[in-house]
Formats: structure tokens, C-alpha cells, sequence
């Protein structure tokens, strides 16, 4: 079964998610170079809180550790959504694990492909694991206080041969390429209605995701704990050793070979072998 990919209805996402649903706006462009690079300078331009960006194409988008996300028109899934929580500071790391679960958990209730997390936010796919999606925080600093401007990119469509090599160690799917052929103005509103759920229930709990279960999801959705793991810092020596939970900050908690354990925030993880029996 192969879907054809067709443009996205701006008119009825609205309705949808702004008429009668938790969104300030929703704009639909037909191409850009990166939609959090545009919501990033509306952020700075006083756009409200929860505004969502989605382009059709992206020719410039940029994941984690500054790698690039291309894709052909109508063929993935980018947006980018605007958060104005007022939390403390510490606990704005917590949002793009929280749009993870949103992520995961919408591909799950959609599909019957089998759905994990590698620590902090990509999602994977299969019993192979390939990962078929990416999200990228950025912070703002505004005359109203910190924004948040959550990136999102998914494969959808793509044949194999479309796909990169990927990253970190991990091998490029998408939903078809899994055999989830999706509705993708569907998958959109549903992932949006998903993220706004779990970011409000984070908010009431003034940015504590183990308050509202969150922190429980997350775990059981991350498919990097209990993994050998090796986490690479750009510069300086890699720490190895098993992935032994993620703390209540949201970073990764590995654990050496000696015992000792080592909070990590920020790095690109690596899994070696598959999940211990």
C-alpha cells in the first residue's frame, strides 16, 4: 500500500486545534528554510503562547547536535510549536521529553509499528529500532519572559532509498517505510492534541513532570534505559557504562562499571548492544 502524499489543510487544522481545540494559531507554509528558525523571530516578536508553525517543506531544518532535516514537500511532518509556560527555568529541560511521550504516544494509539524513545527525544521505530523522528528545543528570551520553541520532524512518507544513513548509530525508517501508511493531517492534529495534554498536565504540576506521571511515561517509553550506552560531548572523553534511569531533571543516569553514577543533561547517546534480558 503507498499513499499520496497531499498538502495539508490549513483551514480545517484550524478549526480543529484553534476554534475548538487548546492553540493560539496555526499557519501552514508551503516551504521554508526552518520553521523554528521563523517561530524562533515570532517568539521574539511577541507571538502568543501556544502558536504552531508547520511547513509543508524545510530546507534548512536543523536537529540536535546541528545536524540538517531535509525532506521532499508533503512527504514528513515539521512544526513547531510555541510555549510560554511560566515555570521555573530548571525545569524548561523537562519540555522536549514531554513532547517525546506526545510523539510515542500518538504513533502507538495510530499504528501498530512498535514505538520507543532513545533518551532525550528521538523516536524510534520497529523491533530494530530505526529512528524516524527528531525534536529540538530552542529558549527565547522575550520582554515577556523565557519562550520555548519546540521543533518537530518526522518522516511520514519516505521510501527507504529517500531516507539518510542516520545518527548516532542508528539507522533512518519512516511511518510508511514501517508499514504505517497515516493520514498526515490526521497524525498532525492528533500530535498536537496529544502535546497539548501532556504540556498542560506538566504546567499544573508548575513544571514537575513526576507530579503528573509524566516522568513514569517517559521511562516507559525510553528505550535507551538499561542499554549499554556511550555518550559523546563534542570534546572530551565519552562516559560509558548502562543507562540506568532518567531522574526527575530529565537527564540520563548512567552507571559505570564501578558503581558510580553519572547525571548526563546533554550529549549524544550512542546504544551498543540491545536491551538486557
Amino acid at each position: 500500500m503507498t499513499t499520496t502524499p497531499t498538502p495539508l489543510n490549513a483551514d480545517k487544522l484550524r478549526a480543529r486545534l484553534v476554534d475548538n481545540g487548546p492553540y493560539s494559531a496555526v499557519d501552514v507554509v508551503p516551504v521554508t528554510g526552518s520553521t523554528n528558525t521563523d517561530l524562533v523571530a515570532e517568539a521574539a516578536g511577541g507571538a502568543a503562547d501556544r502558536t504552531v508553525l508547520i511547513a509543508e517543506e524545510q530546507q534548512a531544518g536543523r536537529g540536535r547536535m546541528q545536524r540538517s532535516w531535509v525532506s521532499p514537500p508533503c512527504y514528513g511532518l515539521h512544526m513547531s510549536i510555541l510555549l510560554r509556560p511560566v515555570v521555573a527555568r530548571s525545569a524548561l529541560s523537562w519540555l522536549p521529553l514531554v513532547a517525546g511521550v506526545a510523539l510515542a504516544e500518538t504513533v502507538g494509539e495510530m499504528t501498530d509499528v512498535a514505538t520507543g524513545l532513545k533518551w532525550p527525544n528521538d523516536l524510534l521505530l520497529g523491533e530494530d529500532r530505526r529512528k524516524a523522528a527528531g525534536i529540538l528545543a530552542e529558549g527565547v528570551s522575550t520582554l515577556d519572559g523565557m519562550a520555548i520553541v519546540l521543533g518537530i520532524g518526522v518522516n511520514v512518507h519516505h521510501d527507504v532509498k529517500d531516507l539518510p544513513t542516520g545518527a548516532g548509530g542508528l539507522p533512518a525508517t519512516s511511518l510508511a517505510a514501517e508499514g504505517a501508511h497515516l493520514d498526515r493531517e490526521e497524525f498532525a492534529a492528533r500530535t498536537l492534541e496529544s502535546l497539548a495534554e501532556a504540556e498542560q498536565l506538566w504546567r499544573e504540576h508548575a513544571g514537575a513532570a513526576e507530579g503528573g506521571g509524566l516522568l513514569d511515561r517517559y521511562r516507559r517509553l525510553c528505550d535507551t534505559l538499561e542499554r549499554q550506552v556511550r555518550v559523546e560531548f563534542g570534546s572530551g572523553e565519552p562516559l560509558s557504562g548502562t543507562a540506568a534511569d532518567v531522574d526527575t531533571s530529565g537527564r540520563l543516569v548512567v552507571r559505570a562499571a564501578t558503581g558510580v553514577r553519572t547525571p548526563v543533561s546533554a550529549g549524544d547517546v550512542v546504544h551498543l548492544r540491545p536491551t538486557a534480558e
